[in-house]
């Protein structure tokens, strides 16, 4: 069905101006106008049935904001809503002159719905959660923060760390595995919540009646057109396919796969998070998994007595990354503090750090360092060697004391 465009008659008379706050005083453009389209393709994906009205608030206020940019800049506007989801398929974008900064432009060929899979890309999805309320993040934040909760209440780390590890180790399960989980030491606390984390596996992932999963992730990938599969990971995108085991919809009493959001924002990030502590285990260093409740993710002890708090993101855009960073809470206490990215994301985006730099809030910016896993793992093997490194001085983040720490990633 069309939408309505933008100043046309309701039934009650008013112009959907008045009724989708689209009037002049109120135009969207720029940076909030990303944010709005963003959150619309994230609501469309969600949408499993036609409702009524056909579109939520949010989707229609975001085309009549587009329908009118367009229209002030005197290019052909989209005719509907779904030509405005082919839009976001098949147009980067940097050809929708959203009129942002230099900074905050996205890498050359983004675009906000994977044209293969007709799922929210995730530059999309953090552009979205970048938005006020948006859906994505308020189901993300809701469960972590529920299973947060509960494992305080029972003063219960180990279920919190098992439960992370589900997330990230486990995207599909069986719905008797999932049964099964409620008779787990550690998770039968947080069960209710984690069935919560997992939807019945959609039948836009099957192909020739199978289920398979990446091989990588462990996610379920997505068929395409004329045959193969993609995984919507980014991190899994950068190299061929590779499936892993596949099953009936009626394996197991049939099949549940994560939600989006927590693919993208937990199992993502959370496979470089276990990768470095698989990698300072092989260096003869145990690292504490999300400690003290989740107040990072990684804290490794030297020998020396040393501590290094690391907290990793795997982020496309590395200006909502730079504004979205707060200094690490000094609980459990650290000597120094990290921020994590893969290595691919430096690699893609041409000044990646630099463009974080600029946007990270001036409390932030002398307390963490930003460093590519890669460049950790070089620090870590150097500083186990015994080498001396020059120090620069950085502020205690509870103190606001001066301190030392290593030299910064660009000089390793």
């Amino acid at each position: 069905m069309t939408a309505r465009a933008p100043g046309t008659a309701t039934e009650n008379g008013a112009g959907d101006e008045d009724a989708a706050g689209t009037g002049a005083e109120n135009f969207f453009a720029g940076e909030p106008l990303l944010r709005l389209v963003a959150t619309a393709m994230v609501r469309l994906s969600q949408q499993r049935t036609v409702g009524d009205p056909v579109y939520e608030d949010s989707v229609q206020q975001a085309y009549n904001h587009i329908v009118l940019h367009c229209l002030r800049r005197g290019a052909e506007p989209p005719g509907s809503v779904p030509e405005l989801a082919r839009w976001a398929a098949e147009k980067p974008l940097g050809a929708w002159d959203f009129g942002l900064p230099e900074e905050l432009a996205p890498e050359a060929g983004t675009h906000l719905v994977d044209a293969a899979t007709g799922s929210p890309t995730q530059s999309c999805l953090e552009w979205a959660v970048s938005a006020r309320d948006p859906a994505a993040e308020q189901f993300e934040n809701l469960l972590m923060k529920e299973a947060l909760a509960e494992s305080r209440a029972a003063d219960a780390p180990e279920a919190y760390v098992a439960f992370r590890r589900l997330l990230i180790e486990k995207p599909v399960l069986t719905e008797t595995e999932l049964a099964a989980l409620s008779a787990n030491l550690d998770l039968g606390l947080l069960h209710e919540t984690v069935k919560r984390c997992y939807e019945r596996a959609p039948a836009s992932c099957l192909r020739d009646g199978r289920y398979t999963a990446c091989g990588r992730c462990g996610c379920l990938l997505v068929p395409v057109p004329h045959g193969g599969f993609r995984c919507e990971l980014d991190v899994c995108r950068r190299s061929p396919v590779r499936q892993g085991i596949s099953w009936t919809p009626a394996d197991g009493g049939g099949l549940r796969h994560l939600s989006r959001p927590l693919r993208t924002f937990i199992t993502g990030p959370g496979l470089a998070e276990t990768a470095l502590e698989s990698a300072l285990a092989r260096a003869g260093l145990t690292a504490e998994m999300w400690p003290r409740f989740d107040t990072y993710d990684l804290r490794v002890t030297f020998p020396d007595g040393q501590v290094w708090a690391i907290d990793v993101k795997d982020r496309a855009n590395p200006a909502l990354l730079g504004r979205d960073t707060r200094p690490l809470r000094q609980d459990p206490p650290y000597d120094r503090g990290l921020l994590v990215v893969p290595q691919y994301r430096f690699t893609e985006r041409d000044g990646y750090r630099e463009v974080f730099r600029h946007h990270v809030p001036e409390e932030a910016a002398d307390r963490i360092e930003l460093l590519s896993d890669r460049e950790l793992l070089r620090q870590v093997r150097t500083r186990l060697r015994g080498r001396k490194r020059p120090e620069r001085t950085r502020k205690n983040s509870t103190t606001g004391t001066r301190g030392t720490t290593g030299k910064g990633a660009e000089d390793a």
